[in-house]
């Protein structure tokens, strides 16, 4: 019964989520005005913005003008209500799924709006940098790179502020490395391979998971990120030397499997 409302109250926070992901990286608000079509601007009914149940009925077409609804709008909200679904019924009604939950809509709504215009929203990324530490005091990030880190320096931290400590390394180490990364590109082939949204979605990953998983969100992030961009690069007959990958779109994919698999 609790997954089953975490996949109906799922749905509905992918609605807004595809409010953030269209309105965010256009510096516009996502409070007003009310859900209109891009193409003609009349406002939606209610009954025309029910997540998934509407875009079928309308079968992908505003009402008023006609044009095409993009696919992004149901996937949004069927994702995001599958994630809520799956998290409340394995770890059960509670804080760490609730955390969970947040960090897929989070990384869910970064990765479509990385593929659709190129931009990480800091709202997400630095706003939900700060999420994940406030619900480290409450549930605890548990890794065990950190704590061979602490065991090293001779640090003996415990309880609350172990996860908090666990939190903020897993936030700091795996950007700082990305960032570093692209500088020594910068330095070395004089333009930038990397958006330091990317390094800052990296922050908000390592707030929530902690270093050892954000480390393997980077990891799978990389690998997916160049085969499939070569394979796309080769197919599409694109100019490799200005294609602009949506690194991000890779990495908060990578990030919520990360998650799922535990």
């Amino acid at each position: 019964m609790e997954a089953t409302l975490a996949l109906l109250f799922g749905l509905l926070i992918g609605s807004f989520l595809n409010v953030c992901i269209h309105r965010w990286p256009r510096g516009r608000s996502v409070v007003r005005p009310r859900s209109h079509c891009v193409r003609c601007r009349k406002t939606i009914a209610w009954y025309d913005n029910i997540p998934v149940l509407s875009y079928a009925l309308l079968r992908g077409r505003c009402r008023y003008c006609g044009k095409h609804i993009s696919w992004r709008y149901p996937t949004v909200e069927l994702l995001t209500g599958l994630l809520w679904f799956y998290f409340v019924w394995r770890l059960g009604p509670g804080l760490p799924a609730l955390k969970l939950c947040v960090f897929s809509a989070m990384a869910l709504a970064l990765t479509f709006s990385d593929l659709e215009k190129r931009i990480l929203p800091d709202e997400l990324t630095l706003g939900g940098a700060l999420i994940g530490l406030a619900f480290s005091p409450f549930v605890a990030v548990h890794d065990e790179s950190t704590m061979g880190l602490l065991w090293l320096m001779g640090i003996g931290l415990n309880g609350r502020m172990l996860s908090i400590f666990q939190s903020a390394i897993g936030a700091a180490v795996p950007a700082f490395f990305l960032w570093g990364g692209g500088w020594l590109y910068l330095k070395l082939r004089h333009r930038d391979g990397l958006g330091f949204g990317d390094v800052k979605l990296m922050v908000m990953v390592g707030a929530f998971l902690g270093l050892q998983a954000t480390l393997a969100t980077l990891l799978a992030g990389s690998l997916a990120g160049s085969v499939i961009s070569l394979l796309y690069i080769w197919i599409a007959k694109k100019d490799a030397s200005t294609y602009q990958l949506p690194f991000g779109t890779f990495l908060g994919a990578a990030a919520i499997a990360v998650a799922m698999a535990g």
